[in-house]
């Protein structure tokens, strides 16, 4: 696709600007950190990560469900900060994205996996209002990907026709089920992998 056909890139944040909020490399380094059981934790985390990610169920309720359904030598508060603090910059990607966007003109919309309270942690924390006009999260629309409707939704909410939008995200899942959809995808594994997509247009 010719880059300048391009009015709307569809952002995924964690494995991308950011780390996971909350997948599996930062449950398991948490996990470890307060010596909790990895195989209890995991099994009582998957039975309500939909239902938590959708905003079906507050951060205290799952917390009270995953972590805290017995006695711990640390506060809530405390694991909550621990969690929090997972969130990193990758490198680079986020000044990219806005240095593109000033360039370009794209409208960058955000379109994501995130439980609400991670979810405005992150934006709050990176600035990134200065980077995406709006969210397609599924903490505010109870969609999550890869769904098809979520995209569909993503379309409709900013009128734009997939064949002028493009979808990045590092998981090739999601990306595999945006292509079906007409919308251009970059499976992104670095800078360099979206550096080569838009170095023309």
């Amino acid at each position: 696709m010719e880059t300048k056909k391009i009015t709307t890139i569809f952002l995924d944040i964690g494995g991308v600007l950011l780390t996971d909020g909350w997948g599996l490399k930062q449950r398991e380094y948490v996990i470890a950190k307060l010596g909790l059981d990895k195989n209890e934790t995991e099994d009582r985390n998957a039975l309500v990560w939909d239902t938590y990610e959708s905003d079906r169920m507050t951060l205290d309720d799952y917390l009270n469900f995953v972590i805290f359904h017995i006695k711990r030598p640390f506060s809530k508060e405390e694991f909550k900060t621990l969690m929090m603090e997972q969130s990193q910059p990758l490198d680079g990607a986020i000044e990219y994205f806005k240095k593109l966007k000033k360039e370009r003109g794209y409208k960058i919309v955000a379109l994501s996996n995130e439980a609400r309270e991670l979810n405005e942690y992150r934006i709050k924390k990176y600035k990134l209002d200065e980077l995406y006009d709006f969210y397609i999260s599924s903490c505010y629309v109870r969609l999550r990907k890869p769904d098809p409707a979520i995209f569909k939704l993503a379309m409709d909410t900013t009128q734009t026709p997939a064949g002028q939008s493009v979808y990045i995200d590092d998981r090739l899942t999601f990306i595999q089920v945006a292509e079906k959809m007409g919308i251009a995808g970059i499976h992104y594994q670095g800078l360099d992998t979206v550096k080569q997509y838009f170095k023309s247009g």
